[in-house]
């Protein structure tokens, strides 16, 4: 805690503000009263809408499943407040006030939650037919162009174009997807296990064309760099996201080369007083050795324990999770924890051309990351293990009737 907190009052009578009301704004206000915080929390969101949760729009949401996702937090009883279509402009940390369209907003502890923007494609603003999926109101837009069952273009090969690929597959469309490298999920995983992913688009009747850039879009169609046309009623892009911290600029908030904000292992930024959760924020993990930044759901479920326990001032916390995501993707259930950047050796469990497979990766003998599909049981003992940094015996490791917990070594 910092000398002008100390100098605000004690943490009964701070005043603690959350930009942001996604996943990680919410769970860091809920986590702080759950903690016996009675303080005032002001949650202040961009979107009119009641705070939701994201990974449904990219399923129930999109297919008209459900009409919703909002997350289901009593904020009135908890003693939230909640401020709703209201933009942030910017932080004067000296002052300790936010600056938003309707005025400066004092603080004691601020908390950056502002999570991560889909990254447009280049001459694409303004087109007709060209869609993100990132809000609800992106997913509002998407729904009945899935029900009209148009001809869809989906322009990235990664974890959400997958999905969206799926969905529209799910609703009728025709899809095609386009992917500037040599396979799906290029960014994200190593060619030897992304490889065994493209089967699964033919699988699921979806074009998946690769070495694909696009030169432009125009209505009704996609023009690659080769000059081919592709039929496009719509065009849904997909080809990732970047921190939502343009607004910090100026700050004097410390941001990395991606616009992330720099947090320390307690998730705290470079001004005092100033917190840093989720998608918009990289931290160092002692465990892998490097600065992380994360755009899965789960670390923005985690973090603001960390955040509220150092804004409490009741432990030292430290914030080094082993990272976990999912993704529901052509009738598969894809599952992986951990960080494989530093690896050593990788090692597969069952046949990848097969229903059911998972992928090791070691360093040194310790299990540091896991890919799952169709295996929850391999999921859940591994990411234990690479919790504990237990050994692992290689050999007993490749048999994938082998229980995990198993191959461990004496």
């Amino acid at each position: 805690m910092s000398e002008q907190t100390q100098r605000r009052g004690t943490s009964q009578t701070r005043r603690v503000v959350v930009v942001g009301a996604g996943m990680a704004g919410v769970q860091t206000a809920v986590a702080l009263r759950e903690r016996g915080f009675t303080g005032s929390v002001t949650m202040i969101g961009a979107e009119p809408h009641q705070p939701y949760d994201r990974p449904p729009l990219s399923k129930a949401v999109l297919l008209g499943k459900s009409e919703g996702s909002a997350f289901e937090v009593d904020f009135e009883a908890l003693g939230i407040e909640l401020v709703l279509g209201r933009e942030a402009l910017g932080v004067r940390t000296a002052d300790h006030e936010l600056d938003t369209e309707a005025g400066p907003v004092p603080y004691d502890v601020l908390v950056l939650a502002t999570g991560a923007e889909p990254i447009t494609l280049p001459g694409t603003e303004g087109v007709p037919g060209v869609h993100l999926l990132r809000t609800l109101d992106d997913a509002e837009r998407l729904r009945p162009v899935l029900a009209r069952q148009h001809d869809i273009v989906v322009v990235g090969a990664g974890w959400i174009g997958a999905e969206f690929a799926t969905a529209a597959r799910e609703a009728g469309c025709a899809v095609t997807v386009v992917e500037a490298a040599d396979r799906p999920l290029a960014g994200a995983l190593p060619a030897e296990v992304a490889a065994p992913m493209t089967a699964w688009y033919a699988d699921s009747g979806t074009t998946l064309r690769t070495h694909a850039r696009v030169a432009h879009i125009e209505p009704g169609a996609v023009v690659l760099d080769d000059g081919s046309r592709l039929p496009a009623g719509a065009v849904v892009v997909g080809i990732g996201a970047r921190p939502a911290t343009a607004w910090l600029t100026g700050s004097g908030i410390e941001l990395g080369a991606h616009r992330d904000v720099l947090a320390d292992d307690r998730l705290r930024t470079s001004a005092p007083d100033v917190y840093a959760v989720g998608d918009c924020a990289s931290f160092p993990s002692g465990r892998y050795g490097e600065r992380l930044l994360i755009h899965h759901w789960d670390n923005a479920l985690q973090g603001p324990r960390t955040v509220a326990a150092n804004i409490l001032g009741e432990t030292d916390a430290l914030y080094d999770p082993v990272p976990y995501f999912w993704s529901e993707q052509f009738g598969r259930f894809v599952q992986y924890a951990g960080h494989h950047a530093a690896a050593d050796r990788l090692i597969w469990r069952g046949d990848p051309a097969g229903p059911s497979w998972s992928v090791c990766w070691l360093r040194e003998t310790r299990l540091v990351a896991l890919l799952a599909v169709g295996r929850p049981r391999d999921l859940a003992q591994g990411r234990r293990l690479i919790e504990a940094g237990t050994r692992m015996d290689a050999e007993a490791l490749s048999d994938p009737g082998n229980p995990l917990k198993n191959a461990t070594t004496a």
